[in-house]
């Protein structure tokens, strides 16, 4: 049987290159970093070659780059540690954002570390109100910002010069979660203004278990993780140094490919769309999609009512179709997806996100068509 991925947004196949410079290292290069001697020196010198290529990328300084063990730890680290460095007992954010971010903020409220926690207001397509952003910000205290460059399920993008803007004019802290972005677009640290930004490895064909955390050299945080003077004594802990190659790496391939790729994604994206809305009476689709508007790896597709609805990822899946979704809350034993649920999707409109990559071919997504189609046809409404 034939087997489809188009999970992308949640994990990445590993770059070719990746797994040869990190086989070279797991080869090649067993020393502790943090030891004084040679073969200590020689890993070490990875790691800070590794650190200079990511920082080069983004146009960042090395010592503003600290690598981690993905995506959650360095919006945990971002977020407890940007708010407890200054203070600050404000937070606004949105619904639509990863549980890394809502769930670690709500917890701070809950601790009492923040005393009021804001919500900015979102459209039904996951676009942010920069009017009541900044209302947010003029009517209360210093303030921490965490919103989200691209939607995890929608693909809406927000606009990180916009927001940092707005940050800058109220003194606010930004952090952006970049997971979703980063090695999809150019980030460039000096025009963003935002004080955190992040990375998984594993979202753009790199390892799982690697990230890093950006921190503007203007702002100083406490370390999150004690117990070593490992990253500058920032994050205690010897170093995953064959992850943090391998990121290094896929960064790189990542910047040297991207706009071919993302002629080539946005090109298939497109297609698919098309071909939904030719091809299936009453389709939709859940946030932005407009090539400037969101992210071009991500289509959300809201489908029509049928029988079985929270069947449709499993028959897919016997299908040989790798794909995520979800629906909004219909009653109080489905928790849903909460993002669906802030947009108000219609709660009755199974959905699935089909995520894509520069592995993904047009074949790929004729099979697809061709299975979702018979799966539609046969749990239609009678």
């Amino acid at each position: 049987m034939k087997r489809v991925y188009l999970d992308n947004a949640a994990t990445t196949p590993l770059d070719a290159e990746v797994i040869a410079e990190m086989t070279n290292v797991m080869q090649n290069f067993y020393g502790n970093p943090s030891a004084i001697h040679a073969l200590g020196r020689e890993v070490r010198t990875l790691v800070e070659k590794a650190r200079k290529t990511v920082s080069g990328l983004l146009n960042a300084s090395p010592s503003e780059i600290f690598f981690t063990s993905g995506g959650t730890e360095a919006d945990n680290t971002a977020i407890r540690c940007g708010i407890a460095a200054y203070g600050i007992k404000h937070a606004i954010t949105s619904k639509i954002e990863h549980h890394a971010v809502e769930h670690t903020l709500a917890m701070l409220l809950k601790d009492g570390v923040i005393n009021k926690l804001s919500f900015v207001n979102i459209d039904e397509k996951g676009n942010i109100d920069y009017n009541h952003l900044e209302e947010l910000l003029q009517n209360n205290e210093r303030s921490f910002v965490s919103l989200m460059h691209a939607n995890n399920e929608l693909g809406t993008l927000t606009d990180m010069e916009k927001v940092g803007d707005i940050c800058e004019k109220y003194d606010a802290i930004y952090h952006a979660d970049t997971v979703q972005t980063m090695g999809h677009y150019r980030h460039d640290v000096r025009k963003l203004k935002a004080h955190f930004i992040v990375c998984a490895a594993h979202k753009l064909h790199g390892p799982k278990g690697v990230g890093f955390l950006y921190v503007n050299s203007n702002i100083k945080i406490p370390p999150m993780i004690y117990g070593g003077a490992q990253e500058r004594n920032m994050r205690g802990g010897t170093e995953n140094v064959y992850g943090i190659v391998g990121l290094a790496k896929a960064l790189e391939v990542a910047y040297g490919e991207m706009e071919q790729h993302q002629t080539y994604i946005q090109g298939l994206k497109d297609y698919l769309k098309a071909q939904l809305i030719a091809e299936i009476p009453g389709i939709a689709f859940n946030g932005e999609t407009e090539t400037d508007k969101s992210l071009y790896t991500v289509l959300n597709v809201s489908f029509p009512e049928m029988d079985m609805a929270d069947m449709l990822l499993f028959n897919l899946d016997i299908n040989g179709i790798c794909a995520s979704g979800g629906s909004a809350c219909s009653s109080g034993s489905n928790i849903g997806s909460h993002v669906l649920n802030a947009i108000k999707a219609d709660p009755n409109r199974p959905s699935v996100r089909f995520s894509f990559s520069k592995y993904t071919t047009k074949e790929d997504l004729d099979y697809v068509l061709e299975k979702v189609k018979m799966v539609v046809k046969q749990n239609a409404l009678a």
